[in-house]
């Protein structure tokens, strides 16, 4: 049986959006994608702060089920405008996510779930 990931400052993306921040099944730990976005909910308009607050949310999720970055397989970014912030993405990237590198697919989207948001991070992890 498959184990929900909920650490507690997501809670409320479970009860209201009816998805878990991630999931343990066997060896992997699925995470749902992460945006960019303040304890409040708000999205700010400085895009290195985005990157950063999607990164640590993604790391608050790895956390709460014993893992890290280093323990990420795969990493899928989805990006409004990829091609005006990748240089910036990837700075951002690097302060959190070291060699061996992941697997990673960055696409380029039109929207996400939240105005103003302008990326999300989804990942695979080997699960402890």
């Amino acid at each position: 049986m498959a184990d929900r990931i909920i650490p507690a400052s997501m809670k409320h993306h479970y009860e209201r959006f009816h998805f878990a921040p991630a999931v343990r099944d066997g060896d992997r730990l699925f995470c749902s994608g992460q945006l960019g976005a303040r304890a409040d909910g708000s999205v700010p308009d400085d895009v290195e702060e985005q990157f950063t607050l999607a990164f640590q949310a993604v790391a608050t999720v790895l956390g709460e089920a014993g893992c890290t970055f280093a323990d990420v397989i795969e990493m899928t970014s989805y990006h409004v405008d990829l091609h005006a912030h990748l240089r910036l993405f990837q700075k951002v990237k690097d302060r959190f996510v070291s060699e061996p590198y992941p697997a990673w697919t960055a696409i380029g989207i039109s929207a996400l779930a939240f105005p103003g948001a302008l990326v999300e991070i989804r990942v695979v992890a080997r699960a402890r």
